[in-house]
Formats: C-alpha cells, sequence, structure tokens
C-alpha cells in the first residue's frame, strides 16, 4: 500500500473515530475530554516538508473544526504540533538512527524513550494551546489546569492503548521514487 493512501485512510480513521466515538463520550466531571485524533499528524512521515505538515495539520483540524462546530480551535492546536513536530524530531533522534533513514516515527524507529518525549511533549503542547483557547471564553485557572491535566492523562491513556493495538513496524524509506 502506497503512503499516500495508507495516510489518507488514517486521515479519514482517525477523524470518524474522534467525530463519532470520542466525541459523543460525555466529559467526566468537565475536565475530560478523550483526544486522539491528533495522533494522525504524529505517525506522518519523517521525510515530509515542513510546510507541507504544517498545511496537513491545518487541513486535519479544520475538518474537525467542520464536524464540532468549534470556531478553528482545532486547526490553531494541529498548525502548531505540525510546526513543532520537526524541530522536536531533530532533538530527539540521534544522529546513527537519522542515518538509518526510518520512514515514520514509531516506538522501534525512535526507541521507548525518545519515542515517549515526543509523544509527551507534542501531546501536552496541543491539548495546552486547545484547553487555553477554550479558556479565553471561561477564565478560571482553576478551570485551565484541571482541563489540561485531565485531558493530557485520558489522551496519553489512549496513545498507549492505540500504540499496543495497532502495532506500526519500523519501516525503511526505500531511494526510489
Amino acid at each position: 500500500m502506497s503512503d499516500l493512501l495508507k495516510n489518507i485512510i488514517r486521515f479519514v480513521v482517525f477523524l470518524l473515530v474522534q467525530v463519532f466515538l470520542l466525541n459523543r463520550i460525555p466529559p467526566l466531571h468537565r475536565f475530560i475530554s478523550p483526544y486522539l485524533y491528533f495522533l494522525f499528524i504524529l505517525w506522518l512521515p519523517f521525510k515530509m516538508p515542513r510546510l507541507a505538515l504544517t498545511l496537513v495539520g491545518f487541513f486535519f483540524g479544520l475538518c474537525l473544526d467542520f464536524f464540532t462546530k468549534t470556531p478553528g480551535l482545532h486547526a490553531a492546536a494541529c498548525t502548531l504540533i505540525a510546526y513543532v513536530r520537526p524541530f522536536l524530531i531533530t532533538l530527539l533522534m540521534p544522529k546513527e538512527i537519522m542515518e538509518i533513514n526510518y520512514a515514520e516515527p514509531s516506538i522501534k524507529s525512535m526507541g521507548w524513550m525518545q519515542y515517549s518525549v515526543y509523544i509527551l511533549v507534542l501531546t501536552s503542547l496541543h491539548h495546552t494551546w486547545l484547553v487555553f483557547l477554550e479558556w479565553l471564553e471561561v477564565g478560571d485557572f482553576l478551570y485551565f489546569l484541571g482541563k489540561v491535566m485531565g485531558t493530557l492523562t485520558v489522551s496519553l491513556l489512549l496513545i498507549l492503548i492505540t500504540e499496543m493495538i495497532f502495532p506500526r513496524k519500523a519501516r525503511y524509506r526505500n531511494n526510489s521514487a
């Protein structure tokens, strides 16, 4: 299966799971909203250009905003993590692994520690920005902190479950066009 087709399928699946499954779960104690959709951006190939990655992140977030009727909240958060992602990968990936040319981020391509930091930093950044934009409307700082921590915890748990159920093999990038 080509990378383009695989990523289109992931796009649709993550969007549908978020809209029709996770968004239907009522918030627990008004702090916890389960988010998993942004994992699509984290799983995109390493060699994707920054501009394309940022545009895909914006479009993906905009699609979710369309379904959830939120005025650009998810588009802003997805654009932010799509823009920061290449910087973080450059910081986390050792030189010897970069020379192997893995196709996409995974536990096997980055290692447990680097992948955990990668997921934790980008998930925290996404949720903090998303909840901050919501918080501007509400204005209660304790609500902001509780929502970020609760949503972050549940999302990290969902990512762990997703990684265990759907393990991705570390594929090598080939030199053919």
